[in-house]
C-alpha cells in the first residue's frame, strides 16, 4: 500500500507540475499579446468600422500591425493600400473572400491545447456555419463564384519545416454546406498511372471559375507536386514537380506557386507556371517567400514576408507577375489579401 501511495503522490505532483507549467505559459502568452495590442507609436493609422464583402475596390488582409486591432479583418482602398485602413470586429489567422463569401480560419491557445475552427462568412462578415479545425490554420481559399471554400491545417509539427508534419486540406460546398473533411478520399492520378500511398497530403487548394476544377499542392515519396483537380469526379491528376501553394490567376491560364530552390531546405522562391506550356518564370522577389500569393489583378500578385523587428509580424509586398520590375512593399503589418 505504501509503494501504491507514493506512486499516486508522484502522479498527482507531475499532474500538478504539469498544469502549472501550462497555466504559465498561456499567461505568459497572453502577456505578450496584451503588450503587442497597446496602442503603438508611429503605426500605421486604424480605425474601428465595418466591411462588407461585396463592395468593390477594397483591399481586405489580416492587420498584423502591433495595436488594439491586430489579428483584425481590415481593408483599404485598392487604389491607396497604405492609407488609412478600418478594422472589423472578426479576428482571424487565416482569411479569404470572393464574391460575398469568406472564410476566417481562427486559433485560440489553451493550458493543454490550442482550439481552432473555421468560419464560414457571409458578405456582412457575420458567421453562417462553424467548423472545427484538426490543427493549426495554413491556408484559406474561395472560389471566384463563392461557391467553395478551402482550408488546410497543420495537424502535427508546426510549418512546412518541421521534421515531421501532417496537412489536412477540407473542401466546402457553401450551398449545400456539404464538406470533404479530406482530399486525401480523392484518387490519386500521377504520371498517367493510378496512385497509392500512405503518406499522401495536400495543401493549397485555388479555384477555377468553373466550380470543379481546382488546384493544389500533393506530397507524397520526399516530393511535390501540382495537381488538377475535378470536385465532381473526386480525382486529381499530377502536372508537374516542384510547386508549392499554387494560386490560379483571374484569366485562368497561369500559376503562381512557391519553389523549393535548394533540396532539403526550405528556401522557396515565387514562380509563375504557363498552365498551357508549362514554362516556368522567375519573378523578381529573392527573399525565401512562404505563402500562398494572391493574385491582384492578371498582371499582378502580392505574398507575405516577415516584417523586419517584429515577432511573429509580416508585411504584404507585390510584384509583376512576369518576371520583370522589382518587388514594392504593398501593405506594412498585414496578410492573407483578398481583393474585392
Amino acid at each position: 500500500m505504501t509503494s501504491i501511495r507514493r506512486r499516486l503522490l508522484v502522479l498527482v505532483a507531475a499532474v500538478l507540475l504539469l498544469a502549472g507549467v501550462g497555466t504559465a505559459i498561456v499567461l505568459h502568452a497572453a502577456s505578450r499579446a496584451d503588450r503587442a495590442n497597446r496602442p503603438q507609436s508611429g503605426g500605421p493609422a486604424v480605425s474601428a468600422g465595418e466591411l462588407t464583402l461585396g463592395r468593390k475596390g477594397r483591399l481586405a488582409f489580416v492587420n498584423a500591425a502591433p495595436g488594439p486591432h491586430r489579428t483584425a479583418v481590415a481593408s483599404v482602398p485598392s487604389t491607396d493600400p497604405g492609407g488609412a485602413r478600418t478594422a472589423t470586429r472578426l479576428n482571424c489567422a487565416r482569411f479569404y473572400a470572393a464574391a460575398g463569401t469568406g472564410i476566417c480560419l481562427q486559433t485560440d491557445p489553451g493550458v493543454l491545447k490550442q482550439s481552432n475552427r473555421a468560419l464560414l462568412l457571409d458578405s456582412g462578415l457575420r458567421t453562417r456555419r462553424t467548423f472545427p479545425l484538426a490543427g493549426t490554420p495554413s491556408r484559406a481559399r474561395v472560389s471566384p463564384s463563392g461557391r467553395f471554400a478551402a482550408w488546410t491545417v497543420f495537424v502535427s509539427g508546426e510549418s512546412y519545416s518541421s521534421a515531421f508534419f501532417s496537412t489536412r486540406t477540407s473542401v466546402l460546398d457553401t450551398r449545400t454546406m456539404r464538406l470533404t473533411p479530406s482530399l486525401e478520399s480523392f484518387s490519386v492520378v500521377r504520371d498517367g498511372k493510378p496512385y497509392h500511398a500512405s503518406d499522401v497530403n495536400f495543401w493549397g487548394v485555388t479555384f477555377a471559375a468553373d466550380d470543379d476544377t481546382f488546384y493544389a499542392t500533393l506530397n507524397t515519396a520526399g516530393k511535390t507536386y501540382l495537381v488538377r483537380g475535378s470536385l465532381s469526379r473526386r480525382t486529381v491528376t499530377t502536372l508537374t514537380e516542384n510547386v508549392e501553394c499554387p494560386s490560379l490567376s483571374p484569366d485562368g491560364t497561369r500559376i503562381a506557386f512557391k519553389k523549393r530552390i535548394l533540396s532539403r531546405t526550405n528556401l522557396w522562391h515565387e514562380y509563375v507556371l504557363d498552365l498551357r506550356t508549362l514554362r516556368e518564370t522567375a519573378l523578381a522577389e529573392r527573399h525565401s517567400v512562404d505563402d500562398q500569393a494572391t493574385w491582384l489583378d492578371d498582371r499582378t500578385v502580392a505574398y507575405a514576408l516577415p516584417a523586419d523587428g517584429t515577432v511573429g509580424s509580416s508585411d504584404l509586398w507585390s510584384v509583376p507577375a512576369d518576371g520583370t520590375g522589382t518587388p514594392r512593399l504593398l501593405i506594412k503589418g498585414a496578410s492573407s489579401p483578398a481583393p474585392l
